[in-house]
């Protein structure tokens, strides 16, 4: 296993990016990797559950099953576990404030060929978080 730590920040206000985490339904505006998220989750909580069509075509490709594992609204931090047959990877996010902005930061651990694989993509989407 190897842990991979990425960071972003951006000009965006610090309420509005930890609500682009916060939200499921809003992971599609920010990570063009994600089509949708098929969740009963209005917001992230621990326990929940869900499944991430992720893809770069037009139409969902892959669907990738994920489980919530921690929220800290205050802390404004949250981890999960995604998982596709034998892959796992656990991913934690946090916002914080920044002079400009905000800032992110995203903690990925998993085999190294899939996160190397992996880390591109969410350079890019954490990037877009951060981003008016």
């Amino acid at each position: 296993m190897a842990t991979l730590t990425l960071h972003a920040h951006g000009v965006a206000d610090l309420t509005l990016a930890w609500e682009r985490y916060a939200d499921p339904a809003l992971w599609s505006t920010w990570a063009p990797q994600i089509q949708r998220v098929d969740t009963t989750m209005d917001r992230l909580a621990a326990g929940g559950a869900g499944t991430v069509r992720a893809g770069l075509l037009p139409r969902p490709t892959l669907g990738v099953p994920f489980e919530v594992l921690a929220v800290d609204e205050m802390a404004m931090q949250w981890a999960w576990r995604a998982h596709l047959g034998p892959v796992s990877l656990h991913l934690v996010h946090g916002v914080t404030a920044h002079p400009s902005g905000c800032a992110t930061w995203l903690r990925v651990t998993g085999p190294l060929p899939v996160i190397l694989g992996y880390a591109p993509v969410a350079r890019f989407a954490i990037g877009r978080l951060v981003r008016p």
